[in-house]
């Protein structure tokens, strides 16, 4: 891999961490609307729901309809195989075992360090590419508990990152306040039923990568604690639409 050349200023030019879900979807077509130049990177740890993997593809290819206007902005996609970090940070996510609460008082999805991994590798890519802003779709209003989700670690990466890179590094979490249903309502304010109904159909967030089965908010389990929120989200969001 090579640096790039781009003429976009760094501070224009942003790398999204994604994984083919709602809200990486949704901090997509963010990006899409905010800056000149974008490229997105995805990660392979062994994680169950491995479909979110093709999940990716069918989000990027359906952007250019969705976002017509902005499809000229997006760049490359790359794929990182973290599988030797995902054997080490066994969980819910990456083994077959129960989704519950566990004594640390964190569910048993929680990945140790995953959002740290993923900014850290994501950090040397847009060092290489030339971009100066990473966004990922962190949440710490219905986060699941998950301290790596919190914008105080992630001010924390921001500043490590900079330092450690010798260069200005922003990391953006447009989603960070949100609750699902305000989600729902961000990607419909930034592509109307186009872009809501890619994310309703293709998109994928159940953990137990199931999608067999065809719900109003897209495909999943139903029981699964992503899930579950994404129901609630969407459920919320259409009630709140005028009728």
């Amino acid at each position: 891999m090579s640096d790039t050349s781009s003429p976009v200023p760094a501070e224009r030019s942003a790398l999204v961490l994604f994984s083919g879900g709602q809200d990486s979807a949704t901090c997509l077509a963010w990006a899409l609307d905010r800056y000149d130049r974008v490229e997105t990177v995805g990660f392979d740890y062994g994680q169950r729901h491995h479909v979110e993997m093709q999940a990716r593809e069918r989000i990027r290819g359906g952007m250019a309809t969705a976002l017509p206007d902005a499809a000229a902005r997006l760049g490359e996609d790359f794929v990182i195989d973290l599988s030797g970090y995902g054997a080490i940070a066994e969980s819910a996510l990456t083994a077959d075992r129960a989704i519950e609460m566990e004594a640390s008082g964190l569910p048993s999805t929680f990945v140790p360090g995953r959002n740290l991994v993923f900014l850290t590798v994501a950090s040397a890519l847009a060092y290489r590419r030339g971009h100066g802003v990473l966004v990922g779709g962190m949440c710490e209003t219905d986060y699941s508990g998950y301290p790596d989700c919190r914008r105080e670690t992630i001010d924390a990466m921001q500043t490590t990152l900079a330092l450690g890179l010798a260069t200005p590094l922003e990391i953006a979490t447009p989603l960070m306040q949100l609750d699902k249903a305000q989600t729902w309502a961000l990607a419909e304010r930034l592509g109307g039923r186009a872009l809501t109904a890619l994310i309703e159909e293709d998109s994928h967030t159940c953990y137990r990568g199931e999608r067999g089965e065809r719900h109003s908010w897209g495909y999943g389990c139903g029981h699964c604690p992503a899930c579950e929120l994404r129901a609630r989200g969407h459920a919320a969001w259409k009630a709140s639409l005028p009728a």
